[in-house]
C-alpha cells in the first residue's frame, strides 16, 4: 500500500505533524505541479521536497550550490534510512560511479548535484533516460539577476523546462522580493506554476542598529547578559573574524572562529562544537550558516554592514528559530558603506546588475538610519505591511528628529567647493578647520566653508555624513576612491528647496544593552539543563565516530524534547519528534542510557 505524506513524515522522519505551510507545498509538488516557494530560514523547507520525492517512484534531482550542504543533506537522509546520493568533485571517481549506478538502477530516489554538474550535456542525457519526476533548485534566488547572489552557472538552469518538459520544477529560497520572485518563476517554469510566499515576519526577533564607534565596547555591551547563551557574530573579513574571536575569548567568552580560509575538517569540528557545547559564540564570515539546524541561537550581531536587505534578513533569521525571544544588533560605519560600494563595482561588467545591487544597498542604509519601527521598514521591503512592533530599538527608544538643514548646507558647500573629489575624512577636516598639509597644498583653507563646522566634533560629522548618505542627499563614488558627491536631492537642500531632517546625534548616549530575559523563557527547564548537556555530548561523540555534522544525528529540538520528557523505553523514545525508526534503532538505546544515568 502506498504511504501518505503524513505517514512518511512520521514513519521515516519521526515527526507527528507538519509545520505550518509544509503540507500544502508537499501536496502541490507530489501532484506534479511546479512551484517557487519562499520560506523563512528554519521553516523546514527540506521536508517539503524530500517527502514528495519519497511519494514518487521516479527520481528527484536536487540542485544545491554548496558541496558541504549537499553532503550534510545526504547524510541526514541516510541517517533516517532514505537512500540518497550526491555526485560532485569532492568525491573519488569510484564513489561517483557507484552513486550513479545506484541512481540508474532505481535504488535511490534523491540525487544531489551542483548546477555546473547537472547542466553538462552528458549528465542531462543520462538523467533524461530515467524520466525524473521533480527538479528542486535550492537557493533559487541565485538564478535571477534581480536576486542578491546571482550566479551565471545557475542561470543555465533556465533551460531545464526545455530538457524535461514533463517534470515538475520547484525553486526554494528564504529571501526574494516581488521582482526577484517573478524573474525566478519565469526562468524556472515560464511562469506556469505557483508562487508560494510564507510570511517574512519574525516577531520574536528584537531588531537594533547602531553607528559603529568603538566596536569592542559596543560588542561587550550587547553580549553582557548573554554569556550563558549561544549566538553568531558576523564579520566581513577573515582577519576581523580572528580578531573578534580572540577578543571575546580574552573577555571570558567561549568563542570560535569560522571562515572559508580554514580547512574543511576544522570547519566541521567548529560547527559541531557550536551545535553541541553550551554558550558558544560563533564568530564567522557569511561562509557559516547555511544548513545549520540550531534552534536556540539567542543572538546575531553584525560587525559590518551586510550586502543587502535580503542578506541581512537571511542572517538574522538564524536566531530564535525555536520561537523564543532573540536579539539582533547591526553595527555600521562609513568605511562599511564605501567597502560595500567597492565590492559592487568590482562584481563583473554588467552595469544593470551593479545598479540593482547599489539600490539594494541603498535600501539597507535607509533601514539603518530609519527613525520609525524597524520591523515595519524591514517587512515593507518584502512587500508586507506591519504595524509598529514595540520590540525594536526605535520603538523602545524613539529617536528625536530635528531640522538639520543649516548644517547640511554647510557640509554640501564644502563638498561642492572642493570639487566633489574627496572622501569623508578630508571633508570633515575642512569643515573643522584642520591645518593638514593636504588642505594647505590644495588651498582648501581659503574656501568659505573652511572651519564652519568647528563647533562639532569629528564623530558628529561622521554620523551626519552617514545619515546624508543613507538619505541619498550625497553618494559615495567608488570610481573616485570614495569621493562624496551631491545628488539631486542634496542639491535641492543646498538651494533651500528641501528640508534636511536629521535623526538627532547624541554622542553622550551609551551603547544600548539588551534586556535580561527571564529564566522561564529557556527552551528547557533549569533542572533539565544538565541532561541536555549530556545528550549533546553523546551526540557529538556519535557524530565524530560517523564523521557527520552533529545535527544529522539529532537536531537540538529533538534533544530538548528528550530532556523535557525523559523517555524511559524505546516506545516512549519513538514518540519524541525527530526520532524515526532508523534513528530509534541506531541511537535509541544509547540515548536512553544517557537519560537513565542522569536520573
Amino acid at each position: 500500500m502506498t504511504k501518505s505524506a503524513a505517514q512518511i513524515l512520521h514513519d521515516i522522519f519521526g515527526y507527528g505533524a507538519f509545520r505550518p505551510g509544509q503540507e500544502e507545498i508537499v501536496d502541490l509538488l507530489a501532484s506534479g505541479e511546479s512551484a517557487l516557494v519562499v520560506m523563512p530560514t528554519g521553516a523546514g523547507k527540506s521536508l517539503c521536497y524530500q517527502i514528495p520525492a519519497l511519494l514518487s517512484d521516479r527520481l528527484t534531482v536536487v540542485v544545491s550550490p554548496l558541496v558541504a550542504l549537499m553532503d550534510d543533506q545526504v547524510a541526514a537522509l541516510r541517517a533516517n534510512g532514505v537512500p540518497a546520493v550526491s555526485i560532485h568533485s569532492g568525491l573519488t571517481r569510484e564513489e561517483q560511479v557507484a552513486n550513479w549506478r545506484a541512481v540508474a538502477a532505481g535504488d535511490c530516489r534523491l540525487l544531489y548535484l551542483s548546477p555546473e554538474r547537472l547542466m553538462t550535456q552528458r549528465m542531462l542525457d543520462a538523467i533524461a533516460k530515467l524520466k525524473p519526476a521533480l527538479f528542486v533548485v535550492d537557493e533559487a534566488h541565485c538564478i535571477s539577476k534581480w536576486g542578491m547572489s546571482f550566479r551565471p552557472e545557475y542561470e543555465r538552469l533556465s533551460s531545464l523546462r526545455e530538457h524535461f518538459p514533463h517534470a515538475a520544477i520547484s525553486g526554494f529560497t528564504a529571501t526574494a522580493d516581488e521582482a526577484t520572485r517573478a524573474d525566478i518563476a519565469a526562468k524556472l517554469f515560464r511562469g506556469k506554476g505557483r508562487i508560494i510566499v510564507h510570511g517574512f515576519d519574525r516577531p520574536n526577533l528584537k531588531l537594533a542598529v547602531l553607528p559603529k564607534t568603538e566596536w569592542k565596547t559596543q560588542l561587550l555591551a550587547f553580549l553582557e547578559d548573554k554569556r550563558a547563551e549561544a549566538g553568531i557574530v558576523y564579520c566581513l573579513s577573515r582577519k576581523l573574524t580572528g580578531e573578534v574571536a580572540d577578543f571575546l575569548n580574552a573577555s571570558g567568552f567561549n568563542a570560535i572562529a569560522y571562515h572559508a580560509g580554514l580547512d574543511a575538517q576544522t570547519r566541521r569540528e567548529n560547527q559541531n562544537r557550536f551545535m553541541s557545547e553550551n554558550a558558544v559564540t560563533m564568530v564567522a564570515t557569511i561562509a557559516f550558516g547555511m544548513g545549520v539546524d540550531k534552534p536556540d541561537i539567542r543572538y546575531v550581531c553584525h560587525m559590518n554592514l551586510p550586502g543587502s536587505m535580503e542578506a541581512y534578513y537571511q542572517e538574522i533569521g538564524r536566531a530564535g528559530r525555536d520561537g523564543l525571544p532573540a536579539e539582533t544588533l547591526l553595527l555600521f560605519g562609513l568605511a562599511d558603506m564605501a567597502q560595500r560600494r567597492r565590492f559592487i563595482e568590482q562584481d563583473g561588467e554588467d552595469e544593470a546588475h551593479k545598479m540593482r545591487e547599489h539600490k539594494r544597498l541603498d535600501a539597507l542604509l535607509a533601514y539603518c538610519e530609519a527613525a520609525s519601527c524597524r520591523r515595519t521598514t524591514l517587512l515593507a521591503y518584502f512587500d508586507e505591511e506591519a504595524s509598529a512592533c514595540g520590540n525594536c530599538d526605535n520603538c523602545l527608544d524613539p529617536p528625536k528628529m530635528i531640522d538639520g538643514t543649516r548644517n547640511a548646507q554647510m557640509l554640501l558647500s564644502v563638498i561642492k567647493d572642493t570639487g566633489q573629489m574627496f572622501g569623508g575624512a578630508h571633508i570633515i577636516e575642512v569643515l573643522r578647520g584642520a591645518k593638514t598639509q593636504k588642505i594647505l597644498d590644495r588651498g582648501h583653507d581659503r574656501h568659505t566653508g573652511y572651519g564652519a563646522g568647528a563647533d562639532y566634533p569629528k564623530e558628529y560629522w561622521q554620523a551626519f555624513i552617514r545619515q546624508a548618505v543613507a538619505g541619498t542627499y550625497i553618494s559615495i563614488n567608488i570610481q573616485k576612491y570614495g569621493a562624496l558627491q551631491i545628488t539631486r536631492l542634496g542639491a535641492r537642500v543646498a538651494k533651500g528647496e528641501e528640508t534636511f531632517w536629521l535623526r538627532e546625534i547624541d554622542l553622550s548616549k551609551p551603547a544600548r544593552k539588551g534586556k535580561k530575559r527571564k529564566s522561564g523563557q529557556l527552551p528547557v527547564a533549569e533542572g533539565d539543563q544538565d541532561l541536555l548537556a549530556a545528550l549533546k555530548t553523546l551526540r557529538l561523540e556519535i557524530a565524530h565516530e560517523k564523521n557527520v555534522p552533529a545535527y544529522v544525528v539529532f537536531p537540538d529540538t529533538t534533544l530538548m524534547e528528550m530532556a523535557r520528557e525523559r523517555p524511559a523505553t524505546l516506545d516512549q523514545m519513538a514518540d519524541i519528534n525527530g526520532v524515526g525508526p532508523r534513528k530509534l534503532k541506531g541511537f535509541g538505546e544509547l540515548f536512553l542510557e544517557a537519560i537513565t544515568a542522569q536520573g
